[in-house]
């Protein structure tokens, strides 16, 4: 009986290590057309991040507002 070689047992942990990898991680697939996700989609936490305001500088026209209020309320200057 022959004994195995070194390159027989780096060829067998490389094709078991592909095979595992390649079992134990979703990946997308495509059927009919469509772009599937993997099944751990569904294991997901979803984060949602609620919309904010439709103007996007509202703080700042605050801002510029109240300092305007400010500068009119001030006495005229000598």
């Amino acid at each position: 009986m022959k004994t195995p070689t070194p390159r027989f047992g780096i060829c067998l942990s490389l094709a078991a290590a592909l095979a595992s990898s390649t079992l134990l991680t979703g990946c997308q697939t495509t059927i009919g057309g469509q772009t599937l996700p993997s099944p751990d989609y569904l294991k997901d936490d979803v984060q949602f991040h609620p919309a904010g305001p439709e103007f996007k500088l509202s703080k700042k026209v605050e801002a510029a507002n109240k300092q305007a209020a400010a500068r009119q309320a001030l006495p005229p200057g000598p």
